[in-house]
């Protein structure tokens, strides 16, 4: 079944709003302005359906939509905005932080160490955003070690392939692994505007769900 049954439920500025539901969740997150509003876009194929904007930093809030009655894709304020000012950005850090905590799990293992329980866990899986022009920055691989290190389950999307040749498409691909340590196989090529990568993100999705 494709991912076209996208319905907006609402959003969250703060913890106590995020929304409580026992569907799993599939979260998008991402650098300021890299396309996290047209990749939802692309996936519900509905240009319509996230509110694009050519102005960074316009995502300040955790949205959710219910995708099939199957699950939730929220999309998480992006990071990185440098005309933001410090409490705006420590807010933003902070939602992100709260997020991740409310919608995790940990159990003990039979040393005593906390690893994840991803059964017991609301988040499934994260999709990280990476504009395919540019290296992953500080705030990326920021990101991805945090993932890493609670052990949430995240895949790479680099945005905006069609503004790339081929060659220089999987040379940035290359780079992005290598920079980030991920294997290839953890990185999707998505283009809003060509159409490109919907159906490798829904079996990346699905494969969690």
């Amino acid at each position: 079944m494709a991912l076209i049954n996208f319905k907006f439920i609402k959003s969250a500025s703060k913890k106590n709003e995020f929304l409580d539901s026992v569907l799993p969740q599939i979260a998008v997150v991402g650098r300021s302005n890299v396309g996290k509003s047209s990749l939802i876009n692309l996936l519900a194929n509905n240009k319509k359906m996230a509110k694009t904007s050519s102005t960074p930093g316009r995502t300040r809030l955790v949205n959710y939509f219910n995708v099939n009655n199957e699950f939730l894709l929220v999309d998480l304020p992006g990071y990185g905005y440098a005309a933001a000012s410090k409490s705006e950005k420590n807010n933003w850090d902070k939602m992100l932080d709260d997020y991740f905590e409310a919608n995790t799990n940990y159990v003990a293992d039979d040393n005593g160490e906390l690893v994840l329980d991803l059964e017991k866990s609301n988040l499934k899986l994260v999709l990280v955003l990476i504009d395919s022009r540019r290296e992953p920055t500080n705030l990326d691989m920021f990101m991805c070690e945090y993932l890493s290190l609670r052990e949430i389950p995240f895949i790479v999307a680099m945005t905006k392939s069609d503004k790339l040749s081929r060659t220089d498409l999987n040379n940035s691909k290359n780079k992005i692994s290598k920079i980030l340590k991920l294997n290839l196989d953890r990185i999707v090529v998505t283009s809003a505007n060509k159409k490109i990568g919907s159906a490798e993100l829904e079996n990346s999705i699905r494969s969690k769900l």
